[in-house]
């Protein structure tokens, strides 16, 4: 949900976008909940804009999960949906034929896929399969009276998400692992930062462009010249000048917005029970002793990191 979330925020999604999300959607969904893979499609279902293998994935799983998809999805193009529908049962079908803004063309798709159907059941089979389409419909129904009830029985107020400055203990740390290029560490650093998981660093650092991390920073309002740094640093693009003109088109606010709905995103999905990444258990584990060997204190306040950070 971190990673759909991320996306959606995105207005204008470019190329790469795209490319990047169609590369990560289809592992994550399927090491996700069941209830997760709802929310998931739920939402892409809302979005103008989703790669057509993303679709064409959706489209392809079970019924109870691809119908929102199928029925309301405003991506879909009429090129999308014959595709669909040359490879989906008779039940994606009847979710497709549910659609408000239906076009000549797929109704006649339609009525075609239709009679190939009925051509390759018997009266048997067919009735079948009516009552399978009747009892999912229930169950579906179902589902959105328990949602409702759940929301009616959750109190209006919530505790806020909040997003706090970085210490100076992760800015000293931020530009230490940037140095050594170790951006296992890096990703360790800004999930503590940002008391989330590890998996919403990773993502935020996975955005080549470099905007996600820029984003951060300034949300987290790390130094100007240690932010320069880290991200001319770690994404060579951005270095003559780059990172400046980059961090000079941010909007604080707007930043320290996104940053928070990430937040709530990566709360509301992973919670506590997400397993640790796979650097985590030979590198955070260790993240103590190592500040220790190298003189720093609580609060990030020792004279070698006051050396080091001049020295940047």
């Amino acid at each position: 949900m971190a990673t759909v979330s991320s996306f959606e925020s995105l207005r204008f999604p470019s190329k790469s976008d795209l490319r990047q999300f169609g590369e990560l959607f289809e592992p994550l969904y399927m090491a996700s909940s069941e209830e997760a893979r709802r929310q998931a499609v739920a939402a892409l279902s809302r979005c103008p804009q989703i790669p057509e293998e993303t679709a064409l994935f959706i489209a392809r799983q079970p019924i109870a999960i691809a119908a929102i998809f199928l029925m309301g999805a405003k991506t879909l193009t009429d090129a999308t949906l014959k595709q669909i529908l040359r490879i989906a049962g008779p039940e994606h079908a009847r979710a497709v034929g549910r659609r408000d803004d239906l076009s000549p063309a797929i109704i006649e798709a339609l009525v075609g896929t239709h009679q190939d159907h009925a051509s390759r059941r018997t009266g048997e089979d067919r009735d079948a399969a009516l009552r399978e389409a009747a009892r999912l419909d229930r169950e579906e129904k179902m589902r959105d009276e328990l949602r409702a009830l759940v929301r009616a029985a959750t109190p209006a107020v919530e505790t806020p998400i909040r997003l706090f400055p970085a210490t100076e203990m992760h800015q000293s740390l931020f530009v230490r692992f940037a140095r050594t290029g170790d951006i296992g560490m890096i990703a360790v650093t800004l999930a503590d930062a940002l008391s989330s998981s590890q998996w919403l660093s990773e993502r935020i650092l996975l955005d080549v462009s470099g905007r996600q991390l820029a984003e951060t920073l300034l949300a987290l309002r790390v130094p100007e010249a240690d932010s320069l740094y880290v991200l001319s640093t770690i994404y060579p693009h951005l270095a003559d000048g780059g990172a400046e003109t980059l961090l000079a088109a941010l909007d604080a606010a707007e930043a320290v917005r996104r940053i928070e709905s990430w937040q709530r995103a990566d709360s509301y999905t992973n919670g506590d029970s997400l397993p640790a990444a796979a650097n985590a258990d030979d590198r955070a584990g260790s993240m103590a002793d190592d500040m220790q060997a190298k003189g720093l204190d609580n609060h990030g306040k020792s004279s070698q990191t006051r050396r080091q950070r001049a020295a940047v």
